[in-house]
């Protein structure tokens, strides 16, 4: 006896706060549940206001032990909120569909608002791993940690900023994952309600809790910028979208920027906690623009929700069409996951990307995380380090445009690897000046805009260029994979210092950098393919992987 399916719930049928969502009450509920969760932290931080807000040796109080219990009682339930439901039913109901883009649409409105949303979403992702550096020497201080300014210390203060960027490769590969499996829009929902809860890190009295809770932290961060740049290559027209999402992604600078002005504004009055504790209004504030966020109409068309893909691609200028050549969505789902990233045809682009990503790691986990440290070790106090730094960062913000102008213009296999020369250049120019660039603040200012600047252009260079080449099914893991590999070289370099427990001064670091981005550019230009203004399938099929990129939700570029 059949049984009849039920009716779709298209777009306007829902309320505005339930689209895009499975169990929308849950997800709300867990977001309310854990909202309240951290605001119940935050009156131990202020009880310690007359301290210097130090807490480390108090207990915690009543209200910070329900805050908690309500923190995991709402991720519980967000979760059930954006996880998917019946997977058979998926497998049944995209046989033959896929999305077709309009190559030559123009950007509308709506790619403005998407756009828009996403650098918000980027800066405050970025602003999580780049806080580290200036929160450590405060940290340091209050934990008696070893560090430059405290030799005698125990245990190093390199453990934070290790833990904390171990846990944004696991991120990225995790989120990778889930954004395949329950989709874009869901994943980055998600993420930024971690970003809201993990920012209780600024509220932990003990050494241990501020190490798990940065973990944490790093895995609520670590999957954002492959979530936005797979949303976004599935949904900016072709002719449009190297350059726009490098553009996007170049918000990495300006996350900095805002990183180092707040340290210096508001950390000698309110500790370096508060480097944390403003996760809970930037997160809040992503979880507030959900409502520009559209899910990736391929996500939609297997949960056999067509209508609403197909009045989302309408806005965005696609549309939904049969393919009688696409086969089936269960005999492709099975070859997929992160051991096709290692196996031909996409071996050779997988390498450059994680040696590119390897050395882009280097110089932002061992050269620029370390730089408030080393320069407040060779003189300069930490307000003045701070706002050294904000000013390379602030001039360096032009050179965005620039990066994603070439990536547009040259396409991203040349600007990738010409951006990696020049800046392992500019890192040689550290190996020959060294400490002695304390007395030469002009210079010094000048050298730090490119591993301030460029090198973030060249982070999100490598996110794009991976959403770019990598096929439909495997595109959030492919970035996810990308964005793995430029924390991983910081991985790298944190275990060192923790091991010598001794931070590495700038010569040393900037050598350590600069050899892998040399080693990076020639990989580029000897396999990796050119994705300049060209359709997803076209880059794929290029590649020999025709049947991959034939998935029942195919690339709408």
């Amino acid at each position: 006896m059949s049984r009849t399916p039920p009716t779709e719930t298209v777009p306007s049928e829902r309320a505005p706060w339930a689209r895009g969502f499975e169990h929308p009450i849950a997800f709300w509920f867990g977001a309310l549940c854990c909202t309240a969760g951290v605001l119940l932290h935050l009156p131990m931080y202020y009880s310690a206001r007359d301290m210097g807000y130090h807490l480390r040796g108090m207990a915690p109080d009543p209200a910070m032990i329900i805050g908690m219990a309500l923190i995991g009682i709402g991720l519980v339930a967000a979760l059930y909120g954006v996880l998917p439901g019946d997977r058979a039913g998926l497998r049944r109901s995209v046989t033959r569909v896929r999305v077709q883009a309009l190559d030559d649409a123009p950007i509308r409105r709506q790619h403005v608002a998407l756009l828009a949303v996403m650098a918000v979403a980027v800066t405050i992702d970025v602003m999580k791993p780049t806080s580290l550096g200036f929160v450590v020497p405060g940290f340091a201080k209050e934990y008696g940690l070893k560090a430059p300014g405290n030799p005698h210390g125990h245990p190093a203060a390199a453990w934070l900023p290790l833990v904390g960027i171990t846990g944004t490769v696991l991120g990225s590969l995790v989120w990778g994952s889930f954004a395949d499996w329950a989709g874009r829009r869901a994943s980055i929902m998600y993420a930024g309600l971690l970003f809201v809860t993990t920012s209780i890190c600024g509220a932990m009295p003990g050494f241990q809790w501020n190490l798990l809770m940065c973990l944490m932290m790093g895995i609520a961060a670590g999957g954002m910028l492959p979530i936005t740049f797979a949303l976004m290559a599935e949904t900016i027209p072709a002719r449009h979208r190297g350059g726009l999402m490098v553009l996007i992604g170049g918000e990495i600078a300006l996350a900095y920027v805002i990183t180092s002005w707040v340290a210096a504004r508001l950390v000698p009055h309110y500790s370096w906690r508060i480097l944390w504790l403003i996760g809970i209004p930037t997160g809040v504030l992503l979880l507030v623009l959900n409502h520009w966020i559209p899910e990736s109409p391929r996500y939609l068309i297997a949960r056999g929700r067509r209508a609403e893909a197909e009045a989302i691609m309408a806005r965005y200028g696609a549309r939904v069409v049969q393919d009688s050549d696409t086969p089936e969505v269960d005999a492709v789902a099975a070859r997929a996951g992160y051991a096709t990233l290692v196996r031909r045809p996409f071996l050779g682009p997988t390498g450059a990307i994680a040696v590119l990503g390897l050395g882009v790691g280097l110089v932002t986990y061992g050269f620029q995380l370390w730089v408030p440290t080393n320069l407040q070790r060779i003189g300069y106090s930490a307000v003045n380090s701070a706002y050294v730094v904000r000013n390379a960062a602030l001039i360096g913000l032009p050179l965005t445009v620039l990066m994603a102008w070439l990536y547009d213009r040259f396409g991203g296999r040349r600007t990738i690897a010409v951006s990696s020369a020049v800046t392992a250049a500019a890192m040689a120019g550290f190996v020959i000046g060294g400490d002695s660039l304390a007395h030469h603040r002009m210079l010094l200012s000048l050298l730090l805009i490119v591993p301030l600047s460029a090198v973030s252009s060249v982070v999100a260079m490598v996110a794009a260029y991976a959403s770019e080449v990598y096929p439909t099914r495997i595109r959030a893991r492919g970035t996810g994979l990308a964005a793995g590999m430029t924390k991983a070289g910081g991985v790298l370099i944190l275990a060192v210092v923790v091991s010598e427990s001794n931070v590495p001064g700038i010569r040393t670091t900037a050598l350590i950098g600069a050899i892998p981005l040399v080693i990076a550019a020639v990989c580029f230009l000897m396999t990796g393919p050119e994705t300049r203004r060209r359709r997803l399938e076209d880059i794929t099929r290029d590649l020999g992987g025709v049947g991959l990129e034939l998935d029942p939700v195919a690339a709408a570029d």
